[in-house]
């Protein structure tokens, strides 16, 4: 097949029934010819850029006419918070949308990511002397929503090719107080579900996913968030679907899903009695104004990312110093919250990340690091230090527990060799941009030898 007919039509087919690398790798030549041209000194070093414009900005250029006209109509309403029209306001009509949009049947909204996740541990029952095992490389919200219930977080290590748990881990770190597993779909790439999903079975455990970063993600024919009990979702302001913070809950259960939308709105059922402990994680209005306005292009935008993705991983193939996030088998799209690689040093005579990122900078394409794993911060010493904690946990269970929180290795490897590159932003870009991505990416590999010249 020729690149010209590779339509978008097939690649949405593609993505729905094969790996996204996979659906560009007859068409775009890879790693071997991305360095077969002269591409001069590097920028850093007095070289001329690959890149001298911009990147769309982000969240910003969501703020189309259709988004702006949702929020004034939503502001001259006078209807702010959803239970001033309840059943048919931008909340709830947003609901509606989205869970139709990802093939579910019942989504509540929330003012934020975190706060779907607290919402679902409270709603399973989950809290003082329970534990939930989780990943240590993800946004504090993941662990927040866990202590916030005074339950116990279990850091499970990572597969250090996917940044994803590592199911061999999570099994063993199961005992007689495990009640759930909160895998995280890391960069919106779908995590090892159909092993958490055994696993879960067979120790009879709920499993909370938290596809915060996993907008429309698919895996083995099913939307990431529906594989678990519960899926929650976050529309903060560099997530690919935003109304500055917001969140989102979906599940198939509909006793399950009633408990959700009780605890999150103040314990107070929909017939409007006050039944349970729950907190005010309501949507207000214009947050729905906000995701009303840009809903309609949002899978446009999904693939797009996925598209883009696709290319530059075709792109890579077989390059050794970059090497993009490993999908799993039956991972079919991702969000691409971030396009995420493995820095390898060895392959950039051995010059520190810090000197590559650099001067990849300097050329005009923004690579990042991410984040370093949630074990190596504060809050471990503080619960443990918690009267809570030392009344539902034996003093045995919290040693064990701060020398595991402690010794987490991969996890650690994942933090220092990550980089990545936005992907609410650059992936929403043309070929023409993913092409500079990668002319920057080969500039620097073939001057690796000039690195560490780099202060």
């Amino acid at each position: 097949m020729k690149k010209s007919d590779f339509s978008r039509r097939h690649f949405i087919t593609a993505v729905t029934t094969t790996s996204l690398a996979a659906a560009f790798s007859n068409v775009i030549p890879a790693f071997g010819q991305s360095i077969a041209k002269d591409y001069g000194k590097l920028a850093i070093l007095g070289g001329t850029p690959v890149r001298t414009k911009g990147w769309i900005n982000w969240p910003a250029v969501l703020a189309d006419e259709k988004v702006i006209a949702s929020i004034v109509n939503t502001t001259k309403s006078g209807k702010w918070s959803r239970i001033q029209n309840a059943a048919n306001g931008t909340v709830a009509t947003f609901e509606k949308e989205f869970a139709a949009l990802l093939g579910v049947g019942f989504c509540v909204g929330t003012g934020s990511g975190t706060q779907a996740l607290s919402t679902c541990v409270e709603a399973l029952g989950i809290g003082p002397g329970d534990e939930v095992i989780t990943s240590p490389y993800t946004d504090f919200g993941t662990i927040s929503s866990i202590i916030g219930s005074r339950a116990l977080p279990v850091m499970a290590d990572l597969d250090r090719a996917s940044y994803q748990l590592d199911p061999d881990d999570v099994e063993k770190k199961i005992n007689k107080n495990t009640k759930a597993i909160m895998p995280v779909h890391m960069m919106g790439m779908p995590a090892d579900m159909q092993r958490i999903m055994a696993i879960a079975k067979k120790h009879n455990l709920y499993v909370i996913e938290d596809a915060c970063q996993a907008n429309f993600a698919q895996y083995q024919g099913k939307q990431v968030g529906t594989i678990g009990d519960l899926g929650c979702f976050s529309f903060q302001a560099s997530k690919q679907i935003s109304c500055g913070e917001g969140g989102a809950v979906i599940g198939n259960d509909a006793a399950l899903m009633d408990k959700v939308f009780t605890v999150q709105n103040h314990g107070t059922d929909r017939k409007g009695k006050n039944v349970t402990i729950g907190p005010k994680y309501r949507m207000n209005e214009l947050e729905g104004a906000i995701l009303m306005g840009q809903l309609s292009g949002a899978k446009e935008r999904f693939v797009r990312r996925n598209e883009n993705a696709a290319y530059l991983s075709a792109k890579l193939k077989g390059f050794p110093g970059l090497i993009p996030q490993k999908q799993y088998t039956g991972t079919q799209s991702s969000g691409y919250y971030l396009y995420a690689m493995s820095y390898q040093k060895e392959h950039f005579n051995n010059a520190d990340r810090s000197k590559f990122l650099k001067a990849i900078a300097a050329e005009g394409v923004a690579l990042s690091p991410y984040i370093k794993g949630l074990h190596t911060e504060p809050w471990v010493d503080h619960i443990l230090s918690l009267k809570e904690y030392k009344t539902m946990y034996t003093p045995q269970r919290l040693v064990q527990y701060r020398e595991q929180a402690l010794n987490l290795p991969k996890c650690d490897l994942v933090g220092q060799e990550m980089v990545v590159l936005g992907g609410s932003a650059q992936l929403l870009g043309t070929k023409a941009d993913m092409d500079d991505v990668i002319n920057a990416i080969m500039k620097v590999y073939e001057n690796r030898d000039k690195l560490n010249a780099i202060e």
